[in-house]
């Protein structure tokens, strides 16, 4: 047993050993750890790993058996810390910190990073209570949820390799928890490669859960391993639309009818009924600025003659652009917004199919672009490339996607998809559309060109359902929820432009990710810098957190993502 300081030169860096000696557990698996150990800082995160050991009733020792369990803020620990390490705490360690655990327990995060790190921490003992080795944590909102009975599954599996017969027990899970050749070598690769690839051999890995169930676990094999966390509350009672990350981490939601949500890491309200009185209405679209202001679409409004505004909001949930909103440069029920790195923010204009440029004070500095010209066609959703240019999607008449250049004065057309309800750009500036109407995602390549490459994806077993959300994550690939699919939402993951296949389906066939989830109508998504994806639920007034599942993006988002 050893105590660690998590590694600080990349996710997956060595960490630092704490303890001069590793701990043996007694014959019970007591054991403590000595005084005297020096923390790197107060705030470096520490974590507890076990390696090898007799399980109970064993001949001999097992060296597959790894354990591990996350702790927390170095300068937290006190002479009352009570840490269990079991199959548990292995589990929320390996989905949590996925995003930054390597083979054989090695945990770090980039020097730009340790926020998301700390955050995954906060989640992980959401999931689970390290003193008593259960879950839940001990301190989860009364608002929040966790997947406990799916997380319990996980552990019965990972128990398996706990039985007296050694070693030989641990053949079976680690043959399941194989991917792409690799075997991994203990029980917490194990779980890390499972965490990493969700709908691998799902029924194999429950199938050995039954035979070893020690915990409260799942009834029937779930569709794919993701955990999740659901959120209520909070002024999500509005029926939420719009999800966005700020740079500590916290999650903004616009809702249909007066409140802005904003929640921090661990699910905790800010404000018990969500920001009011800041004149949100029906808000299909929110951007945050490099400043952490918030900034909303409003489509319809008592201002502005009842064709909306926008509005601006401060970290803080304060409103900086008056009780009027902003309503000049033809701002007329504004449906998408997206900010860029210069402070600019672009505004979708629905009822008058048009695009608005302000500049970060919500000064016009190009009104009404593409008016009269018959290109933009009832824009949906905005984004921002990497030389500021946007990208509008118009679900009007036709198929098509616009491009403005970044001062708003060059308009250009692209024929390419159905209803393109979701646009986002990735870290290569290739464009990707979630098409709402033909249950499709669309990839555009070399976009820079007069005639850039055009491709399709979808098919019958896509799990593809009225797609309306997408984001990109920091692997570049594609995250998408579908909106309409019964009984229950979903999301769809697809390769990323660099992938060897791309636009190849990640997901589980027909049912996608997600689906045991309970999410309802799934609206937006958004990724954060520990990697969790955050899913409004405009059909059960929800938010849901899958955790761990993608990689980190550094937040807020402007312009493409980058990693943190």
């Amino acid at each position: 047993m050893q105590l660690y300081a998590a590694g600080t030169s990349g996710n997956g860096s060595a960490p630092q050993a704490l303890l001069s000696s590793a701990v043996t557990t007694d014959a019970t698996g007591s054991f403590t750890v000595p005084s005297g150990y020096t923390c790197p800082s107060a705030t470096a995160i520490t974590y507890l790993l076990a390696e090898g050991g007799q399980a109970a009733g064993a001949s001999s020792a097992n060296a597959d058996l790894w354990l591990m369990a996350p702790i927390g803020a170095c300068g937290d620990i006190t002479a009352s810390t009570t840490a269990v390490l079991n199959e548990v705490t292995t589990v929320a360690s390996a989905w949590a910190l996925s995003q930054f655990l390597a083979p054989e327990g090695n945990l770090g995060a980039t020097s730009t990073n340790a926020l998301g790190l700390a955050n995954a921490v906060i989640v992980a003992n959401n999931l689970v209570n390290i003193a008593t080795g259960t879950s839940p944590g001990a301190a989860v909102p009364a608002n929040v949820t966790v997947s406990t009975a799916k997380l319990n599954t996980l552990a019965d599996a990972l128990s398996s390799c706990m039985a007296p017969a050694g070693e030989t027990a641990c053949a079976a899970l680690l043959s399941a928890a194989t991917t792409s050749g690799t075997t991994p070598g203990n029980t917490l690769d194990a779980a890390l490669n499972i965490a990493r690839h969700p709908a691998n051999n799902v029924s194999s890995i429950y199938t050995l859960a039954q035979a070893n169930a020690i915990f409260p676990s799942l009834t029937a094999a779930p569709p794919d391993w993701l955990l999740y966390r659901t959120i209520t509350g909070g002024g999500l009672e509005q029926t939420p639309r719009a999800i966005a990350i700020d740079s500590a981490g916290n999650v903004w939601v616009a809702t249909d009818y007066g409140a802005v949500a904003k929640f921090s890491t661990n699910g905790t309200p800010v404000a018990p009924e969500g920001f009011t009185g800041t004149g949100v209405n029906e808000s299909r679209s929110m951007a945050l600025d490099v400043h952490d202001n918030v900034w909303i679409a409003n489509r319809e409004t008592t201002q502005n003659s009842g064709l909306g505004d926008v509005i601006e909001l401060s970290p803080t949930g304060q409103l900086l652009s008056g009780t009027g909103g902003f309503t000049d440069g033809g701002i007329n029920f504004p449906q998408g917004i997206a900010t860029d790195p210069n402070g600019n923010v672009w505004v979708a204009n629905a009822n008058l199919s048009t695009v608005t440029l302000l500049n970060d004070s919500g000064t016009v500095l190009a009104a009404s672009i593409g008016a009269g010209g018959g290109l933009i066609a009832v824009p949906d959703a905005i984004a921002v490339d990497a030389n500021d240019n946007a990208w509008v999607g118009n679900t009007g008449a036709g198929s098509t996607i616009t491009r403005i250049s970044s001062d708003g004065s060059q308009v250009t057309n692209l024929t390419c998809c159905d209803h393109p309800a979701g646009i986002a750009v990735d870290q290569e500036d290739n464009v990707w559309t979630a098409n709402f109407l033909d249950d499709s995602i669309t990839m555009i390549t070399n976009t820079s060109a007069a005639s850039p490459n055009i491709d399709n994806f979808s098919g019958a077993h896509s799990g593809l359902f009225s797609p309306n959300g997408i984001a990109v994550d920091g692997a570049g690939n594609v995250w998408v929820t579908n909106y309409y699919q019964n009984p229950a939402g979903s999301l769809t993951e697809v390769a990323g432009a660099d992938a060897s296949v791309p636009g190849a389906f990640l997901s589980p066939p027909d049912a996608g990710f997600g689906s045991d989830a309970s999410m309802l109508d799934p609206y937006g998504i958004a990724i954060d810098a520990s990697g969790n994806l955050w899913v409004s639920n405009t059909g059960n007034l929800s938010v849901t957190q899958f955790v761990g599942a993608a990689v980190p993006v550094k937040t807020p988002l402007v312009g493409p993502p980058q990693l943190p």
